[in-house]
């Protein structure tokens, strides 16, 4: 049996100066605008949506060929602060910082940086340190959800790589898979100093255990983005919407709860502040609807539910909260197959964070190898129709003799915009 795992740029954990290495400038490219053709799987558990039936790409690609793991939040201060990891980003000294997330337990790295600008086709952006953390007993330790809220970093990361084995039937497998989230470091200074993390690999914020092939449900979550310093947030709370699996299932695949799949979309909120996001009592889980149809919230995380549920077709996710439509919510998930083939992701639209989601669009092989896909909020037009697409792709272009094209055209590793138009029905405005 092949195992396919996501290998990041091999890259040596010290600060280099690159003559002609760095960008200053955003990468552009333009080609013919397109509608991409939605092809949704026919066990598609997701009603087509009535007021958004669609993407066009409209031809303009903008980025850096830098680190991925972009996440980028909205601050107060009007600048977009990110995560980014496995590979390069230039500093504003001109000097290049290095992160690698899955170096060994004890030498793993993760970036923050920042995207400066108010048009992707003229951003500035750059690294602005790295930071190490032990991940044992996993190889690697990843950066997930991101937000800045009040003047205050809150700075997650997962884990990646349990040392054990899974087994399943009479198969006994080294796996790679997918480990819990182990919880927040955070800076008051807009990530130039920061507070460690109170919560380890072997003891995480939610006491999830990854080792040994066991599935995690709060798998690298992410913070819904309710725009500039959370304004648009229902109640003052931060959301996170996570991947996992579970142990019911039995209809497994290889990489069943992966960094890119899973079966699962799960969603959790707190109050943010330094004193609660590290303390899990602080968090409320959804747990399904009442017998009225409300959503049921808990403290108690062994009653979660799944917010969505489509077998062997979920993988990594996030949210964005669509202002100028309205009570409009969409949704990003890529299903990243065997983690280093063609991929696909589609986008689901809801006027609640507890759904109903209805399919906007299924991107079959997007990228063809796009993954971390998310809208940036700072990026959504007046009349909220045209937005940018921000993905990282294409890591392993020739993986076991598959060729991975780029399409749309100028996707490639790193930090990837594209410009896209949502289509409503008959060309009307939601």
């Amino acid at each position: 049996m092949k195992i396919f795992i996501r290998l990041p740029i091999l890259v040596i954990l010290i600060v280099f100066q690159f003559p002609g290495f760095s960008q200053k400038k955003p990468e552009t490219l333009t080609y013919e605008p397109f509608i991409w053709e939605s092809s949704p799987p026919k066990d598609c558990p997701f009603e087509q949506s009535k007021e958004l039936v669609g993407i066009k790409f409209l031809g303009m690609k903008s980025g850096f060929r830098n680190g991925d793991t972009w996440y980028p939040s909205w601050a107060s201060n009007d600048t977009l602060y990110s995560p980014w990891t496995d590979g390069y980003a230039e500093r504003i000294d001109g000097y290049t910082d290095i992160s690698r997330s899955w170096d060994g337990p004890s030498h793993n790295t993760t970036g923050q940086g920042v995207i400066i600008g108010d048009d992707p086709l003229h951003l500035e952006s750059y690294s602005i340190g790295i930071y190490r953390a032990e991940s044992k007993p996993y190889h690697g330790r990843y950066p997930s959800g991101s937000l800045v809220h009040n003047g205050v970093w809150y700075y997650g990361t997962y884990c990646l790589d349990p040392t054990g084995q899974a087994k399943y039937g009479d198969q006994t497998i080294n796996w790679p898979w997918l480990g819990p989230f182990v919880g927040f470091r955070y800076s008051k200074d807009y990530g130039r100093k920061w507070v460690s993390c109170p919560h380890t690999p072997e003891e995480p914020i939610f006491k999830e255990n990854g080792q040994n092939g066991y599935p995690v449900k709060i798998g690298a979550p992410h913070f819904v983005d309710f725009g500039k310093n959370m304004e648009y947030s229902p109640d003052g709370k931060a959301y996170l919407v996570a991947h996992g699996s579970d142990i019911t299932d039995t209809k497994w695949r290889f990489w069943n709860n992966s960094w890119i799949t899973g079966d699962q979309i799960y969603l959790l909120r707190v109050t943010p502040s330094i004193e609660n996001i590290n303390d899990p009592t602080q968090y409320e889980f959804y747990a399904g609807r009442s017998k009225q149809g409300q959503p049921i919230w808990t403290n108690d995380f062994d009653q979660i539910q799944p917010l969505l549920k489509w077998n062997n077709n979920m993988g990594c996710v996030t949210i964005t909260y669509n202002a100028p439509l309205g009570n409009k919510y969409l949704m990003c998930v890529t299903d990243g197959g065997n983690t280093a083939s063609k991929m696909n992701t589609y986008i689901l639209e809801a006027e609640d964070l507890t759904g109903e989601w209805h399919l906007v669009t299924y991107l079959k092989d997007f990228g063809e190898q796009a993954y971390f896909v998310n809208f940036p909020s700072k990026f959504i037009s007046e009349d909220g129709m045209t937005a940018w697409l921000l993905y990282s792709g294409n890591f392993a272009t020739d993986w076991n003799g598959e060729q991975i094209e780029e399409n749309p055209p100028g996707s490639h590793y790193g930090m990837v915009f594209q410009k896209v138009e949502l289509l409503s029905q008959k060309g009307k405005r939601p």
